[in-house]
């Protein structure tokens, strides 16, 4: 596979990002939960990269995280007036969009808001609301992150990503580097912020007005999203569901051909 050059900063609004220099048009992916609103740098950044670099032959790539420093009471709809300004600013448009799992509700609102902005749009992992199961999940995480029981708040994490014989597997290994998610965490309270401002997200009644082609794609098992309720709202979405996968579904090998086949067809 060719070498892609990649890049990492802050946008002008004060996002951070890294890039991936590739094809003419751009995708700007709105990242999932993170408690460390900076740059990825190091084995992070390497392995997070490399798993989009597929998509470089057709895509620049942008992978957009918050800003630093979120303040309380910080909404959903805030976040995506920032993407909003970064995009209009310094990506030129209209760009795809993909929204992992907490960037999913951001994604809703900004292609709601924004639509002149957005070509495609994927919901990756995601959906219009927390379920039952993952709106009681992120509460255990809230509640023990503030308390700094960093393994007991990887191990909710985990209960969220899969389920069957790999979960407890799954819990032993978040447990086990709790400290390493957590504790080294420039501030704690820009994650608990994204997972209060998603506590109190629910699209439901404003599905209906995504007209921009939609793409959601998810585990049948997803214990945080109601993932098939979420295509069923949004006119003429096209929905992919992997049997017997939870919250990793984008860890499939068919996931990014999926992806790379809605985003690049004739006539969606």
């Amino acid at each position: 596979m060719k070498s892609r050059k990649v890049t990492t900063g802050y946008s002008k609004n004060g996002l951070p990002y890294f890039r991936i220099d590739g094809g003419p048009q751009n995708l700007v992916i709105f990242e999932g939960l993170s408690f460390n609103h900076r740059p990825l740098s190091g084995l992070t950044l390497w392995g997070v990269s490399s798993s989009y670099k597929s998509f470089a032959e057709r895509f620049t790539i942008y992978y957009v995280n918050r800003k630093p420093g979120l303040p309380a009471g910080y909404s959903i709809q805030n976040m995506s007036d920032d993407y909003a300004i970064m995009v209009q600013n310094e990506i030129k448009t209209p760009v795809d969009i993909m929204g992992i799992s907490t960037g999913g509700p951001i994604a809703q609102c900004f292609t709601v808001d924004h639509p002149e902005l957005v070509r495609r749009l994927v919901l990756a992992m995601t959906g219009y609301r927390l379920s039952d199961s993952g709106a009681k999940l992120q509460r255990k995480i809230i509640d023990t992150t503030r308390e700094k029981k960093w393994r007991a708040a990887a191990a909710a994490m985990a209960d969220g990503m899969t389920s069957g014989v790999l979960n407890p597997a799954f819990k032993i290994l978040f447990w086990l580097f709790g400290k390493v998610i957590f504790g080294a965490v420039d501030n704690v309270s820009d994650g608990l912020v994204e997972l209060e401002a998603e506590d109190q997200f629910n699209f439901k009644e404003h599905l209906a007005e995504i007209k921009t082609p939609t793409m959601v794609i998810g585990g049948e098992n997803d214990n945080f999203y109601p993932i098939r309720e979420t295509a069923d709202g949004i006119p003429g979405a096209k929905l992919i569901l992997y049997k017997k996968v939870g919250h990793t579904a984008m860890f499939k090998r068919q996931f990014n051909r999926d992806v790379i086949s809605f985003l690049t067809r004739v006539g969606v």
